[in-house]
Parts: structure tokens; sequence; C-alpha cells
């Protein structure tokens, strides 16, 4: 009896050890440091989605969503959440090197001007006359010479100030600039966490309702794990797809998730910011169109002809370098239905 039990402990852990070594890891690299908008990523990983991939994914903080890309390309990580106007960029420059987005989650850019209603500044023709404060080698910053001719604006007359990102918030709540160049999802949550309104004592100019109709963040992965694992490739895909459906129905759910990853953050901040990245970024009616995850190509090569002109790239790189739908489940897989709770 002792010698078959010991056998069957035996072929129980061979069977385990074996499973495990069949896991693929996967070294993932976040936009940021934690916060709610990345809830999905933690359900996928707390309600084993990505191990029914087969998939061990190991999930770190970032240093800025154009960050992610260099951290791929330079084999750091095998993917992660970023910017896929610096997939451009990079696209152009070192085509070989460049990871390539497969699912696209921002599909509304989240590049916006924001100024008190104090300031004077009621029209984006207003900025002509005023200092705007600007973090160098933003999206944002570079993007406005493109923003300024598109809309017929006298770029020599608005004035830029330079600053880091963290000084743009409270060098706008003093008044030492008028308005500041930014992403729509930081700096609110940023003049939230100074007891600001955003809503009541703000205005937002968002690029994309001027012209600069871009594509922003989504889930990236490295050329080489493209090449050497697609299989893969398609789990992590399907696997986030699952987990972003889930948070649009149940956000206490990917809050759980997120609080799990990371007990320090402000959950109430930090849910706002959830719902907030939903109701700005997420849900658009191309979106309901064609499905979270993919774009349009169409739109994706505007988009391209943009960033070059405003990066002053030399090459133009196609649409399909920088996005591939080949791992995307089907349409109906994709379905995203969002109610705030």
């Amino acid at each position: 009896m002792l010698k078959k039990t010991s056998a069957a402990l035996l072929g129980m852990l061979l069977f385990a050890g074996t499973a495990a070594a069949q896991e693929t890891t996967i070294k993932f690299t976040l936009g940021w440091k934690t916060q709610g908008s990345d809830a999905a990523f933690f359900y996928a990983k707390d309600n084993g989605f990505f191990k029914e991939e087969g998939l061990n994914v190991v999930i770190d903080q970032g240093e800025g969503s154009g960050a992610t890309v260099t951290r791929v390309m330079s084999g750091a990580y095998d993917a992660g959440f970023g910017d896929i106007n610096a997939i451009i960029q990079n696209a152009s420059t070192r085509p070989a090197d460049a990871p390539v987005m497969v699912y696209m989650i921002w599909n509304q850019p989240p590049f916006a001007i924001v100024s008190k209603k104090t300031s004077g500044i009621k029209t984006i023709k207003d900025f002509e006359t005023h200092t705007l404060g600007g973090a160098q080698g933003t999206p944002t910053t570079r993007l406005l010479p493109v923003f300024a001719r598109k809309n017929g604006l006298e770029g020599d007359k608005i004035k830029i100030s330079n600053m880091a990102p963290n000084l743009q918030e409270p060098m706008l709540i003093k008044g030492d600039i008028d308005g500041a160049l930014v992403f729509n999802i930081t700096s609110y949550f940023n003049l939230v966490l100074n007891r600001q309104d955003p809503d009541k004592d703000y205005n937002w100019f968002m690029f994309g309702d001027y012209g600069l109709d871009l594509y922003s963040n989504g889930m990236m992965v490295s050329k080489k794990l493209l090449a050497s694992n697609p299989k893969a490739v398609a789990g992590l895909v399907r696997a986030v797809n699952k987990a972003v459906i889930a948070v649009a129905k149940d956000q206490k759910a990917g809050m759980k998730a997120t609080v799990n990853y990371d007990n320090l953050i402000n959950e109430e901040v930090e849910k706002r910011r959830l719902q907030f990245s939903y109701d700005k970024l997420i849900v658009s009616p191309e979106m309901k169109e064609i499905g979270v995850g993919d774009v349009k190509d169409d739109r994706m090569a505007r988009a391209i002809g943009i960033v070059v002109e405003g990066y002053q790239l030399a090459r133009s790189p196609t649409p399909a370098e920088v996005f591939s739908r080949e791992f995307l489940p089907p349409r109906k897989e994709r379905e995203l239905v969002y109610t705030a709770n």
C-alpha cells in the first residue's frame, strides 16, 4: 500500500513539474506606477486567465508609456502597456527592433491642453497670447506645432515654458502658467489630488477634437516574442481581452485585483481613474463598431502621418509595422459593454 501511495505521489509531483515547466514566462511592464486604469492586467492574473493560457506573466511597474517601448526593445521585457505613437517613432528609425501593438486599449488619445477657467483661455485661439507649460519629449508637447498648423494658429505666438511633468499642475494651480500640455488621465487626477475640481474650474482642449485623431496606449510585444512564440502572444491577447471586458462590467472586482497588486494606492482615486479610462479613452463609436482591441487601418495611416510630421521622422512606417490584428479573438468575443459601478 505504501509503495502504491509513494508511486502515486511521485507521479503527481512529476506531472506538476512538467506542467510548471511548460508555462511560458512573460515579463510585462506597465506604463507607469500602479494605477486603476491598469486593472485588467491584474484582474487577468488574479483570476487565472494567464494561467489558463499556459502563461506566467510577471508584472512590473513602468516609467512612462513611451518608456515601455524602450524597455521592450532592450530585451528587459517581453511585452507591456504603452503608447503606439512611441512605436511609430521607433519603427521609423529602428524597424527591426521596434515592438508591435497587438491589442489597442485606449482608442481615444489622452493628449490635451488644460487651463484654469480664470486664465482667459476660452478657445484654442487664445493659446496665442498665453503661456503653456510642457514637459519636453512628451507627445502633447512635441505635437503642439502640428496642432497649431492644423487649426490655423500662429505657433510663434504661443509661449512654451519647459518644465518637469510633476511641476505642471502645481504651476497651473498657482497661475505661473496659463495652460499645461498633458495626458488627461494623468493631469485630471493630479488636480484631484491637489484638492482641485478639474470639471468645474478647468477647461480641457482634447487633441482628438481638433484634428489630431491619434491612437494611444495598448498592449505591445517584442519582435522576438512574436517570432519565437506566437502561441504565447495569442494567449496573452485572449487573457487581456477577457479581463478588459470583465472589468468594464465590474470595476469593484478590477479594483480588488489592483489593490491585491499594490495595497498602497489611493483606492478611491484609482477607481475614478479606472472609470475615467473607460469613459474617455476606451469606449468610443469606433470601438463599438469594430470591437475593443482593433484599429481602423485608414485612421492608423493618418495617425502615423501626424506623428511623422510632429516628430520630423525621415521614414513613414506602414500600419502593419506598428499594429497586428493577427492575434485578436473573433469580433463577437471583443464586444465591450461598460457600466459604471
